[in-house]
Protein backbone atom coordinates (compact mmCIF):
# COMPACT_ATOMS: atom_id res chain seq x y z
CA UNK A 1 0.00 0.00 0.00
CA UNK A 2 1.68 3.64 -1.35
CA UNK A 3 1.99 5.60 1.88
CA UNK A 4 0.35 8.92 2.40
CA UNK A 5 1.99 12.01 3.31
CA UNK A 6 -1.28 13.33 4.95
CA UNK A 7 -0.97 10.47 7.34
CA UNK A 8 0.72 12.28 10.33
CA UNK A 9 0.68 12.24 14.17
CA UNK A 10 -2.69 13.20 15.67
CA UNK A 11 -1.08 14.33 18.65
CA UNK A 12 2.39 16.17 20.22
CA UNK A 13 4.39 13.99 22.22
CA UNK A 14 7.61 13.84 24.52
CA UNK A 15 9.76 11.92 23.80
CA UNK A 16 8.34 11.76 19.91
CA UNK A 17 10.71 10.65 16.89
CA UNK A 18 9.95 12.58 13.82
CA UNK A 19 13.14 14.18 14.25
CA UNK A 20 15.05 10.30 14.36
CA UNK A 21 12.91 8.81 11.34
CA UNK A 22 15.46 8.56 9.08
CA UNK A 23 17.93 7.18 11.56
CA UNK A 24 15.23 4.69 13.10
CA UNK A 25 14.34 4.00 9.23
CA UNK A 26 18.20 2.94 8.75
CA UNK A 27 18.24 0.31 11.84
CA UNK A 28 14.49 -1.19 11.66
CA UNK A 29 14.14 -4.12 9.56
CA UNK A 30 12.34 -4.69 6.68
CA UNK A 31 8.36 -5.40 7.75
CA UNK A 32 7.80 -8.67 5.10
CA UNK A 33 4.17 -9.34 3.48
CA UNK A 34 3.44 -12.14 6.42
CA UNK A 35 4.95 -10.26 9.39
CA UNK A 36 3.59 -8.01 12.11
CA UNK A 37 4.32 -4.77 13.12
CA UNK A 38 4.11 -3.95 16.91
CA UNK A 39 4.30 -0.30 18.92
CA UNK A 40 3.50 -1.47 22.27
CA UNK A 41 4.48 2.10 24.11
CA UNK A 42 2.59 3.77 20.39
CA UNK A 43 2.53 7.61 22.00
CA UNK A 44 1.76 9.78 18.69
CA UNK A 45 2.84 7.34 17.01
CA UNK A 46 5.51 9.10 15.20
CA UNK A 47 7.21 5.92 13.68
CA UNK A 48 3.60 4.07 13.11
CA UNK A 49 2.12 6.62 11.39
CA UNK A 50 5.62 7.00 9.14
CA UNK A 51 5.69 3.24 8.21
CA UNK A 52 2.27 2.91 8.22
CA UNK A 53 1.98 -0.72 8.00
CA UNK A 54 -0.39 -3.01 6.50
CA UNK A 55 -0.56 -5.03 9.87
CA UNK A 56 0.12 -3.87 13.18
CA UNK A 57 -0.75 -4.29 16.68
CA UNK A 58 -0.33 -0.95 18.85
CA UNK A 59 -0.98 -0.34 22.09
CA UNK A 60 -0.86 1.72 25.13
CA UNK A 61 -1.11 1.64 28.68
CA UNK A 62 -3.17 5.35 28.57
CA UNK A 63 -6.79 4.62 28.35
CA UNK A 64 -7.42 7.86 26.90
CA UNK A 65 -4.85 8.21 23.73
CA UNK A 66 -6.03 4.87 22.64
CA UNK A 67 -9.51 6.09 23.11
CA UNK A 68 -8.38 9.04 20.83
CA UNK A 69 -7.23 6.72 17.87
CA UNK A 70 -10.22 4.64 17.99
CA UNK A 71 -12.46 7.60 17.80
CA UNK A 72 -10.60 8.74 15.17
CA UNK A 73 -10.78 5.20 13.74
CA UNK A 74 -14.21 4.76 14.15
CA UNK A 75 -16.38 8.29 14.43
CA UNK A 76 -14.16 10.57 13.22
CA UNK A 77 -16.89 13.56 11.12
CA UNK A 78 -18.34 13.09 14.98
CA UNK A 79 -14.80 14.32 16.17
CA UNK A 80 -14.69 16.71 13.77
CA UNK A 81 -18.37 18.52 14.52
CA UNK A 82 -17.50 18.53 18.31
CA UNK A 83 -14.01 20.02 18.15
CA UNK A 84 -15.29 22.69 16.13
CA UNK A 85 -18.56 23.57 18.39
CA UNK A 86 -18.17 27.03 18.51
CA UNK A 87 -16.34 28.78 22.03
CA UNK A 88 -16.64 25.32 23.48
CA UNK A 89 -12.49 24.38 22.71
CA UNK A 90 -11.76 27.67 22.44
CA UNK A 91 -7.93 29.03 23.17
CA UNK A 92 -7.96 30.78 26.32
CA UNK A 93 -7.00 29.90 29.87
CA UNK A 94 -10.22 30.26 31.21
CA UNK A 95 -11.58 27.60 28.74
CA UNK A 96 -8.24 25.42 29.02
CA UNK A 97 -8.59 25.20 32.41
CA UNK A 98 -12.73 24.32 32.19
CA UNK A 99 -12.15 21.73 30.12
CA UNK A 100 -8.69 20.35 32.27
CA UNK A 101 -10.59 20.02 35.52
CA UNK A 102 -13.57 17.81 34.11
CA UNK A 103 -11.60 14.36 35.26
CA UNK A 104 -11.77 15.87 38.35
CA UNK A 105 -15.15 14.87 38.67
CA UNK A 106 -15.95 11.68 38.09
CA UNK A 107 -19.49 11.71 37.57
CA UNK A 108 -19.05 14.13 35.56
CA UNK A 109 -16.85 12.64 33.40
CA UNK A 110 -17.83 9.30 33.20
CA UNK A 111 -21.31 10.92 31.40
CA UNK A 112 -19.05 12.10 28.39
CA UNK A 113 -19.00 10.10 25.65
CA UNK A 114 -16.19 8.22 23.82
CA UNK A 115 -16.19 11.51 21.10
CA UNK A 116 -16.04 14.10 24.05
CA UNK A 117 -12.90 12.43 26.13
CA UNK A 118 -11.38 11.96 22.54
CA UNK A 119 -11.80 15.54 21.78
CA UNK A 120 -10.67 17.18 25.48
CA UNK A 121 -7.46 15.66 24.81
CA UNK A 122 -6.76 16.64 21.70
CA UNK A 123 -7.57 20.09 22.31
CA UNK A 124 -5.79 20.02 25.58
CA UNK A 125 -2.68 18.23 23.78
CA UNK A 126 -2.94 20.94 21.28
CA UNK A 127 -2.92 23.85 23.97
CA UNK A 128 -1.28 23.02 26.75
CA UNK A 129 2.05 23.79 27.22
CA UNK A 130 4.60 22.12 25.32
CA UNK A 131 2.30 18.85 24.22
CA UNK A 132 2.96 17.77 27.75
CA UNK A 133 0.90 14.78 28.21
CA UNK A 134 1.36 14.61 31.81
CA UNK A 135 -0.98 13.47 34.60
CA UNK A 136 -0.91 13.35 38.54
CA UNK A 137 -0.94 9.84 41.37
CA UNK A 138 -4.53 10.63 41.04
CA UNK A 139 -4.96 10.13 37.11
CA UNK A 140 -5.93 13.86 36.63
CA UNK A 141 -4.46 15.90 33.93
CA UNK A 142 -2.36 18.56 34.99
CA UNK A 143 -0.07 20.05 32.67
CA UNK A 144 -0.74 24.13 32.19
CA UNK A 145 -2.25 26.23 29.59
CA UNK A 146 0.84 27.05 27.07
CA UNK A 147 -0.66 30.17 25.75
CA UNK A 148 0.13 29.64 21.94
CA UNK A 149 -1.16 32.38 20.10
CA UNK A 150 -2.89 30.14 16.86
CA UNK A 151 -2.76 26.18 17.49
CA UNK A 152 -4.33 24.35 15.07
CA UNK A 153 -6.57 22.29 17.43
CA UNK A 154 -8.97 20.69 14.60
CA UNK A 155 -7.26 19.44 11.69
CA UNK A 156 -9.61 18.01 9.34
CA UNK A 157 -7.98 17.09 6.41
CA UNK A 158 -4.92 14.97 9.14
CA UNK A 159 -7.68 13.70 10.92
CA UNK A 160 -9.64 12.30 7.83
CA UNK A 161 -6.29 10.66 6.49
CA UNK A 162 -5.35 8.88 9.56
CA UNK A 163 -8.98 7.77 9.57
CA UNK A 164 -8.85 6.20 6.09
CA UNK A 165 -5.49 4.59 6.85
CA UNK A 166 -6.97 3.02 10.11
CA UNK A 167 -9.83 1.60 8.42
CA UNK A 168 -7.92 0.36 5.14
CA UNK A 169 -5.19 -1.19 7.36
CA UNK A 170 -5.14 -4.27 9.55
CA UNK A 171 -4.63 -2.38 12.84
CA UNK A 172 -5.66 -4.01 15.72
CA UNK A 173 -5.33 -1.33 19.18
CA UNK A 174 -4.70 -2.56 22.97
CA UNK A 175 -4.51 -1.28 26.10
CA UNK A 176 -2.82 -2.97 28.23
CA UNK A 177 0.77 -4.09 29.72
CA UNK A 178 3.59 -3.72 27.33
CA UNK A 179 4.17 -7.62 27.87
CA UNK A 180 0.49 -8.63 27.28
CA UNK A 181 0.43 -6.66 24.26
CA UNK A 182 3.23 -8.72 22.47
CA UNK A 183 2.21 -12.33 23.77
CA UNK A 184 0.83 -13.08 20.11
CA UNK A 185 4.65 -11.66 18.70
CA UNK A 186 6.07 -14.60 15.98
CA UNK A 187 9.27 -15.18 14.29
CA UNK A 188 9.92 -12.60 11.80
CA UNK A 189 7.30 -10.01 13.59
CA UNK A 190 9.39 -6.60 14.08
CA UNK A 191 8.81 -4.41 17.17
CA UNK A 192 9.82 -0.72 18.00
CA UNK A 193 10.03 -0.23 21.79
CA UNK A 194 9.69 3.43 22.60
CA UNK A 195 9.13 2.99 26.77
CA UNK A 196 9.28 6.51 29.32
CA UNK A 197 13.16 6.35 29.54
CA UNK A 198 15.33 6.49 32.16
CA UNK A 199 15.74 9.93 33.70
CA UNK A 200 18.87 11.49 33.07
CA UNK A 201 18.32 14.15 36.42
CA UNK A 202 15.86 14.46 38.81
CA UNK A 203 14.54 17.27 36.87
CA UNK A 204 14.14 15.50 33.65
CA UNK A 205 11.23 12.29 34.75
CA UNK A 206 8.77 13.24 32.25
CA UNK A 207 7.34 9.61 32.99
CA UNK A 208 3.79 10.60 34.10
CA UNK A 209 1.93 9.46 31.01
CA UNK A 210 -0.29 7.55 33.50
CA UNK A 211 -0.55 7.20 37.28
CA UNK A 212 1.68 4.34 38.08
CA UNK A 213 4.88 5.83 36.36
CA UNK A 214 7.25 3.86 34.50
CA UNK A 215 10.56 2.87 36.94
CA UNK A 216 13.89 0.46 36.76
CA UNK A 217 11.92 -2.60 37.50
CA UNK A 218 9.98 -1.80 34.92
CA UNK A 219 13.02 -1.60 32.42
CA UNK A 220 14.39 -4.50 33.68
CA UNK A 221 11.04 -6.34 32.95
CA UNK A 222 11.35 -4.84 29.61
CA UNK A 223 15.05 -6.34 28.82
CA UNK A 224 13.31 -9.87 29.93
CA UNK A 225 10.91 -9.03 27.23
CA UNK A 226 13.27 -8.17 24.53
CA UNK A 227 15.36 -11.53 25.72
CA UNK A 228 12.41 -14.00 25.30
CA UNK A 229 11.25 -12.21 21.88
CA UNK A 230 14.93 -12.40 20.55
CA UNK A 231 15.05 -16.24 20.93
CA UNK A 232 11.52 -16.52 19.48
CA UNK A 233 13.45 -14.79 16.31
CA UNK A 234 11.55 -11.75 16.40
CA UNK A 235 12.95 -8.22 15.11
CA UNK A 236 13.71 -5.56 17.88
CA UNK A 237 14.20 -2.23 18.21
CA UNK A 238 14.76 0.27 21.07
CA UNK A 239 14.83 3.19 21.73
CA UNK A 240 16.09 4.45 25.45
CA UNK A 241 18.29 7.19 27.41
CA UNK A 242 22.01 7.20 26.68
CA UNK A 243 23.02 6.54 29.81
CA UNK A 244 25.32 3.72 32.21
CA UNK A 245 22.45 1.87 33.33
CA UNK A 246 20.96 0.89 29.88
CA UNK A 247 24.17 0.52 28.07
CA UNK A 248 24.84 -2.17 31.22
CA UNK A 249 20.94 -3.79 31.46
CA UNK A 250 22.01 -4.55 27.40
CA UNK A 251 25.76 -5.27 27.31
CA UNK A 252 25.12 -8.49 26.19
CA UNK A 253 26.66 -8.50 22.76
CA UNK A 254 25.95 -11.62 21.72
CA UNK A 255 22.55 -10.36 21.68
CA UNK A 256 22.07 -6.62 21.33
CA UNK A 257 24.28 -3.71 19.23
CA UNK A 258 24.22 -0.19 21.04
CA UNK A 259 23.90 2.85 18.55
CA UNK A 260 24.08 6.75 20.13
CA UNK A 261 22.37 9.08 18.16
CA UNK A 262 21.37 12.48 18.79
CA UNK A 263 18.32 14.28 19.64
CA UNK A 264 16.94 17.68 20.53
CA UNK A 265 15.55 17.89 23.89
CA UNK A 266 12.43 20.17 24.12
CA UNK A 267 11.90 20.29 27.43
CA UNK A 268 13.40 20.80 30.49
CA UNK A 269 12.60 23.60 33.68
CA UNK A 270 15.53 25.17 32.67
CA UNK A 271 15.51 26.72 28.79
CA UNK A 272 19.70 26.73 28.77
CA UNK A 273 19.17 23.19 29.46
CA UNK A 274 17.51 22.17 26.50
CA UNK A 275 19.44 21.18 23.48
CA UNK A 276 20.82 18.57 21.61
CA UNK A 277 21.28 15.35 23.86
CA UNK A 278 22.14 11.41 23.70
CA UNK A 279 20.23 8.61 23.25
CA UNK A 280 20.63 4.84 22.08
CA UNK A 281 18.84 2.75 19.84
CA UNK A 282 19.16 -0.99 20.64
CA UNK A 283 18.78 -3.39 18.30
CA UNK A 284 19.11 -7.58 19.02
CA UNK A 285 20.81 -9.87 17.01
CA UNK A 286 17.98 -10.97 14.80
CA UNK A 287 17.98 -7.68 13.25
CA UNK A 288 21.98 -7.77 12.55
Amino acid sequence: MKKNKLVLPILKWVGGKRQLLPVIHEYLPKISSTATYYEPFIGGGAVFFDLQPSKAVINDINQELMNVYKVVRDDVDNLIAELSTANKYANTAECYYKIRELDRNPDVYQKLSNVEKAARIIYLNKTCYNGLYRVNSMGEFNSPFGRYKNPSIVNEIGLKAVNKYLNESDITFLNVDFESALKNAKKGDVVYFDPPYVPLSTTSNFTGYNESGFGLSEQERLKCLCDKLTDKGVHILLSNSDCKYIRNLFSDKKRYKIIEVKAKRSINSISTARGEISEVLIINNVSI
